[in-house]
């Protein structure tokens, strides 16, 4: 494995950067400390000697912050109004750490084949092998994008296999200024300026808005609504009190950095077996909940096997985007998209039909309009300490399980084109909490990518599961 060196952005390339400062929102603090990352495999068809050149790369990514994200370029701060802020000094930047490797394997050493089900043959559908990439081939883990240490806002490696296959494209931004839907958007901007880098002059004509005013001015006016799940807790908490600060941004601005959880697993299921789950389960219902609603069951089942005692609640969050229900525009780039928590007995989960349990958490998490973005706002600025006793609860255990899922299939990651054709392959290094789930497109089958970070005994009991197996 041979790094290079940082790229060290030419000297004028933020010259025209001018000092600004963004004050973050409640949801942007909220997911500090956390990261959001890619691995995007591209196919080079010809093994081309320039294909996805790393001079087009790094100067498009130099181009695109100066001239649309400078906020990536940014620093933290708690300004005086006692708000959390980003503060861009041209003076003072924190400049993209961007690195070009070679591996010295091909790329063909850490892809796994699937099959179509259990029992299915195998196909030609590749999958990268996370573990056995950073357990054998010599390159470092990719940093944790971070302002608590001497480190970047945004890190970018660009990963060059022996036989010149694939490139890959891995990334570290942060959570607490992106969610997913603008992180792709931000990858795809990157993309459009490296397919336009021979116009200088070249600016984005869908702009991405980085005020935080066009959402919270949304919720202005809107009553919020009682969260469900909130009384669940206090009501569990009986009695017990729980200290909150009258002002969370600096708490939640010095939140340390989560770390990353090793045990991820990935689940494929082909198109055709999905729509097969959906027609079997309820098929008014849509793929991602009908998937909820078999997971949910699954993993309950193997947690009851692993941990020798049925858990005692279930709880299935799932993540939501405001801009999809709540008027926020879709170019907003910053942190729009809320959790909806439903805490279900076993009982309920076990004894329901698969049909029942997905109208179930529909009926829980549909529910999810401005109102429920304003109440889940307010209740992480005024009921800091209940959140995290409640979080203690959100993990697979003898008491309970844990299911938080979220569903990126549909974002725009065909547009992430940086002129040498879209990825065919999509992985990411990254989770924050035990028991999460992302659901990914897979452009090679039309079928999705299930990564879910499960303990491995428990993730050997749910592969295991009746329902699961089927597809």
């Amino acid at each position: 494995m041979l790094a290079s060196a940082a790229v060290v952005p030419p000297g004028n390339v933020f010259a025209n950067i001018e000092p600004q400062e963004i004050e973050l929102g409640t949801i942007d603090l909220a997911n500090n400390g956390i990261r959001v990352d890619g691995i995007y495999f591209y196919e080079n068809i010809n093994k081309g000697p320039d294909f996805m050149s790393f001079d087009t790369l790094t100067r498009s990514l130099f181009r695109v912050i100066a001239n649309h994200y400078p906020i990536l370029v940014g620093r933290p701060t708690v300004n005086s109004k006692g708000k959390a802020s980003i503060v861009v000094n041209p003076d003072d930047l924190c400049i993209p750490d961007v690195k070009e490797v070679s591996v010295d394997q091909p790329a063909e050493t850490f892809f796994l084949h699937g099959s179509k089900s259990k029992a299915g043959p195998k196909t030609n559908v590749k999958f990268f092998d996370l573990h056995r990439f950073y357990s054998t081939s010599g390159v470092e883990r990719i940093p944790h994008a971070t302002y608590h240490r001497n480190h970047s806002s945004v890190i970018v490696r660009i990963l060059r296999f022996k036989d010149s296959s694939y490139t890959a494209l891995a990334y570290s931004l942060l959570h607490g200024i992106f969610d997913a839907t603008a992180t792709v958007a931000f990858m795809s901007h990157w993309a459009e300026y490296a397919r336009n880098l021979a116009n200088p002059n070249y600016k984005l004509s869908f702009l991405p808005i980085h005020s935080r005013n066009v959402m919270y001015d949304r919720f202005g006016e809107i009553e919020p609504v009682e969260l469900p799940f909130v009384k669940h807790f206090k009501d569990a908490a009986g009695t017990a009190k729980f200290d909150s600060p009258d002002n969370v941004a600096p708490i939640l601005l010095s939140t340390p950095d989560i770390p990353q959880i090793a045990e991820q697993h990935l689940l494929h299921i082909s198109a055709e077996n999905l729509e097969r789950m959906r027609q079997e389960v309820d098929d008014t219902q849509t793929t991602a909940m009908v998937l909820t609603a078999v997971l949910t069951r699954a993993m309950v089942e193997a947690n009851t096997v692993a941990f020798g005692v049925e858990p005692h609640t279930s709880y299935v969050a799932v993540a939501y985007d405001s801009r999809q229900r709540s008027g926020v525009p879709q170019n907003f780039a910053g942190n729009a998209s809320f959790i909806c928590i439903a805490p279900l007995s076993t009982k309920r989960v076990v004894g329901s039909s698969y049909k029942e349990l997905a109208q179930t958490i529909k009926e829980s998490s549909m529910k999810t309009d401005s109102a429920y973005s304003k109440a889940s706002i307010e209740i992480i600025e005024n009921e800091l300490g209940l959140l995290y006793h409640a979080s203690l609860s959100l993990c697979n255990s003898p008491q309970s399980s844990y299911l938080g899922f979220s569903n990126v299939r549909y974002l725009p990651f065909k547009a992430i084109d940086f002129g040498y054709g879209s990825p065919s392959i999509l992985a990411f290094d990254y989770f924050s909490k035990e028991g999460m789930c992302r659901m990914y497109p897979n452009f090679q089958d039309n079928g999705v990518d299930l990564f879910i970070n499960y303990t491995d005994v428990c993730f050997s009991h749910l592969r295991k599961n009746e329902m699961m197996a089927k597809y």
